[in-house]
């Protein structure tokens, strides 16, 4: 009998370079019955190899690991375009090292000092397709990204309308992982207005989702990210 997707557990594989870090992620990613931990890996060569024999929908990467880093498999995984969505799992609360992940193709950036309960609903998050990001990182994101924010609207391909100022600086926002409510105090607006703004954005960008949204913004040079520290870590 097959199996039902849409009832099948999260597939997920597990890369970090400390095996007793390793074993507490597992095990309370074990306790949720929509979630199966397939693989674990050490380093990041040993995580490319299994992502591509397995293709997990959600791969849990830390930054720093030996071989590759979590950030090269990231760009690994969209150049080879695995259907695997990356999670980073990481001591690391500097944005710009977050901006640079979510640059990479990252679906999330969580702290390592998360709950598991917070953990557990990121894996969740980032499976579906969306965005999940811890709030400091979010808040310190958020910054970043508009001290990066340009305002020169770049040339558009045919059918894509610019985005206006309030709806640029909106984005922006959602791209840091604020919700409706955050970025309408953010603004002075209201979250209904917020809510408003992204459905304009949508629909100018042709998109869905709030990933979408950022995805393709950041590929049209709607938006930018500020320029990282790329030196290896």
């Amino acid at each position: 009998m097959a199996i039902d997707p849409r009832t099948a557990p999260i597939r997920v594989l597990l890369a970090d370079d400390h095996a007793v870090v390793r074993k507490g992620i597992r095990d309370f990613l074990l306790e949720e019955p929509d979630i199966d931990v397939v693989a674990e890996a050490a380093d990041g060569l040993t995580a490319q190899a299994l992502l591509r024999e397995l293709a997990p929908e959600v791969a849990i990467l830390d930054v720093r690991m030996p071989g590759a880093t979590g950030i090269e498999v990231v760009q690994w995984l969209r150049a080879e375009r695995l259907p695997v969505r990356a999670l980073m799992l990481t001591a690391f609360d500097d944005e710009p090292i977050a901006a640079l992940a979510l640059q990479a193709g990252a679906y999330g950036y969580m702290l390592k000092t998360a709950d598991a309960e917070e953990i557990v609903d990121a894996v969740r998050t980032v499976a579906a397709g969306n965005s999940a990001l811890d709030p400091l990182i979010a808040q310190k994101l958020a910054l970043h990204l508009l001290k990066g924010a340009g305002t020169v609207s770049p040339a558009l391909p045919f059918g894509i309308e610019p985005l206006t100022e309030r709806e640029r600086a909106v984005l922006v926002l959602a791209a840091a992982g604020l919700t409706n409510r955050a970025i309408g105090l953010q603004l002075d607006i209201s979250d209904r207005t917020a809510q408003g703004h992204l459905a304009n954005i949508y629909a100018k960008l042709q998109v869905a989702s709030r990933t979408e949204a950022v995805t393709k913004a950041l590929h049209l040079g709607l938006i930018d990210l500020p320029p990282v520290d790329t030196t290896p870590l």
